[in-house]
């Protein structure tokens, strides 16, 4: 039996409450933690760093005078709001954030220390400028013709071209469906998709991992949207229904003209040409072709919400969870850009191994195989 330490049981409450959990699924783990609440009994070391771990609680914490203030999200958060949807950010989504802005932040300091010049489109676009004129600045910022994706095989094959077009151009992208490397912790699509980080030397671009391929392409284009508006945010898209503040729809316009022009869908749309048709055509998926149908008033509301109510069932049973590559998947989790920059760093002595292991989530000999991995990928991997 261990020491049991004194530890004030308003901490363990404001822990559990940040936390998100409820507490007799804690208890399951933790039998005697009603009594530690209650001031009956106290917990012993390894109980307290068992419950630091599930809470995702700093160890240090529990044992602060004042626990820390609240923590509010520092960018916008736009939600599509449906009766029953949380309005506070979870913690996952928070230590996200936090994580990216960490790696943004390292990721400028090295840029400038290079002498690297500001990426000219962040912001180049304006809210009251025609939806055509922002789409054209994005295609030209990401190399992009109007029919850039014609010569893919497939959605999946342009959902990559369009990774790596945004990498060249200078932007972080970061795909992860999970609290850095942390598989206990997922991430969850119904609170939110992606964000975008601006900065004129660093924008990063986050994709929520968990979120199906198919949304993912819109939510890439959206947030690369909102890039080019110098505009930061967090969006749910919930149902493919953006939230009602205008620089939400105006985000969500610009990604489906990017993606699917009017023009060309109006001219090849037939009621009688089935959806996997026209995605085909276009190298997006059905859901991306259904919602811009919709926006053009090509299908009616309820139509679409019957596609979509099919294509989230059909969906969810042929989604096979796998955890891949796990080299292949840290590229996306981490981005090719920051991983070649922190590698440079490290091996040329600027960045320490400890700093560089906590911007990554990566350690040791996984970092040192990261880098090879990275080192034969080259710069557009």
């Amino acid at each position: 039996m261990g020491v049991e330490l004194t530890v004030n049981p308003d901490r363990l409450i404001w822990a559990i409450t940040r936390s998100g959990k409820d507490t007799e699924s804690l208890a399951e783990s933790l039998p005697h933690i009603h009594e530690w609440l209650s001031g009956a009994r106290r917990p012993t070391m390894a109980q307290l760093r068992l419950l630091a771990q599930k809470t995702s609680t700093p160890l240090g914490f529990f044992f602060l005078m004042e626990p820390p203030k609240n923590e509010d999200l520092p960018i916008p958060y736009y939600r599509t709001m449906v009766v029953g949807s949380p309005v506070k950010p979870s913690l996952d989504l928070m230590d996200t954030l936090k994580s990216m802005r960490l790696r943004q932040q390292w990721m400028r300091e090295f840029l400038t220390s290079e002498g690297a010049e500001p990426i000219g489109f962040v912001g180049r676009a304006r809210r009251d400028m025609p939806i055509s004129a922002i789409v054209e600045i994005l295609r030209d910022a990401l190399g992009l013709t109007v029919d850039w994706a014609a010569k893919e095989p497939n959605w999946e094959s342009s959902l990559h071209k369009l990774v790596i077009a945004a990498e060249r151009a200078g932007i972080l992208v970061v795909v992860n469906g999970i609290v850095g490397f942390n598989s206990h912790r997922p991430l969850d699509p119904e609170e939110f998709r992606g964000f975008a980080l601006v900065d004129n030397y660093a924008p990063l671009i986050f994709i929520n991992g968990k979120d199906s391929k198919a949304a993912q392409m819109f939510t890439i284009a959206h947030e690369l949207a909102h890039i080019v508006l110098q505009q930061s945010a967090i969006f749910d898209l919930r149902n493919m229904q953006a939230s009602e503040e205008p620089t939400e729809q105006l985000c969500n316009q610009v990604a489906a003209e990017f993606l699917v022009p009017s023009e060309r869908l109006r001219k090849h749309f037939n009621v009688t040409i089935p959806l996997h048709i026209l995605a085909r055509r276009f190298k997006v998926s059905e859901l991306v072709i259904a919602r811009r149908a919709l926006d053009l008033g090509l299908i009616k509301r309820d139509q679409f919400f019957e596609f979509y109510k099919a294509y989230r069932s059909r969906e969810s049973v042929g989604r096979k969870e796998s955890g891949g590559n796990f080299l292949s998947t840290a590229r996306y989790r981490i981005g090719l850009p920051f991983s070649h920059a922190i590698i440079q760093a490290v091996r040329e002595g600027t960045t320490l191994y400890s700093e560089a292991y906590h911007l990554t989530g990566l350690k040791g000999e996984t970092f040192e195989k990261y880098a090879k991995f990275v080192a034969n990928l080259g710069k557009d991997g």
